[in-house]
This record gives C-alpha cells, sequence and structure tokens, in this order.
C-alpha cells in the first residue's frame, strides 16, 4: 500500500495515556485510523491493501495530533524497523508538543 507523507498535514498519536508532550522515540503518523488503532495497545495489528486496519487492541484509547511545525529528518525519522509500508510509522527525535483531540 502506498501511504503519501505531507510535510504540512496533521501528524497523529495514538496511546491509551493522558499527557501533554509526547516523549523523544515515540510513533506518529499521518494516517489517523492507524493512530487511532495503536491508541487500543494492540499486540497484533495488520491492515490490508484497501486500508483497512484489525487489531486485537481493547484499551480505552487516546488520539492526538502534534501541536507544532514538524520537519522530517530534523525532528522525526522513518521507522527504521517497520514491518508496515514506508511512510507508515515515523519516530520522533525529540519531545513534541501534543493536543488531544479525541477519546477512543
Amino acid at each position: 500500500m502506498e501511504i503519501d507523507i505531507d510535510p504540512n498535514d496533521i501528524w497523529y498519536h495514538g496511546s491509551n495515556q493522558v499527557f501533554s508532550e509526547l516523549r523523544e522515540g515515540s510513533t506518529i503518523t499521518q494516517w489517523r485510523a492507524l493512530a487511532e488503532a495503536f491508541s487500543h495497545q494492540p499486540t497484533q495489528l495488520c491492515y490490508d491493501d484497501g486500508g483497512n486496519i484489525s487489531h486485537n487492541g481493547v484499551e480505552k484509547g487516546y488520539l492526538y495530533s502534534i501541536d507544532e511545525p514538524v520537519v522530517i529528518g530534523a525532528d522525526i525519522y522513518q521507522h527504521p524497523h517497520t514491518s508496515m509500508d514506508q511512510n507508515a510509522e515515523f519516530l520522533t527525535k525529540r519531545p513534541l508538543k501534543v493536543i488531544m483531540i479525541q477519546e477512543l
């Protein structure tokens, strides 16, 4: 599956915790549904070529958006050990401010 990245678009993080700053080394994505799925803390997650996600997560989740500019290469980088398609997951190089946008 091809995942396009728009440097000016929204970056998301899904978690089962409440906070205002994302730690260095955290995963972010521009694929909102993926962040929503990760918020439920699954031990198994998969998606098909159409982008349909299935997972076994059961935790209450929170969806966050990154609340400051993000520069690929300077602030984030491609997850080097992901089993997902290119551009699905990025890791943060520094703490980033977030805003909770939805309880899931």
